[in-house]
């Protein structure tokens, strides 16, 4: 499948910024799975702050270890995770 110039900017201008803290002590996974044809996914250390592009209906999943030995998966809307501009008035 090609796409056109016009097709891509319209893509991109269609993400938003996100972010996502790993407020605990274990390691994570995140990855977004539920774009077609995008692939996401990210190691994240304890206490990491990073930030990302995604679509507004993407889906974050957090991928974790619970203390039973368990696999959890937290989904966050990456809508929730956008990153809010201050305006500064002059």
């Amino acid at each position: 499948m090609n796409l056109t110039t016009n097709e891509v900017i319209s893509e991109r201008d269609t993400r938003i910024l996100c972010w996502y803290l790993n407020n605990t002590s274990k390691m994570q996974i995140a990855r977004i799975t539920n774009t077609p044809n995008w692939y996401f996914e990210r190691t994240v250390f304890p206490g990491e702050r990073f930030l990302f592009e995604a679509m507004p209906e993407a889906e974050l999943e957090v991928w974790k270890n619970a203390e039973t030995g368990a696999v959890v998966c937290d989904r966050i809307l990456c809508d929730r995770l956008r990153v809010e501009e201050l305006s500064t008035a002059d």
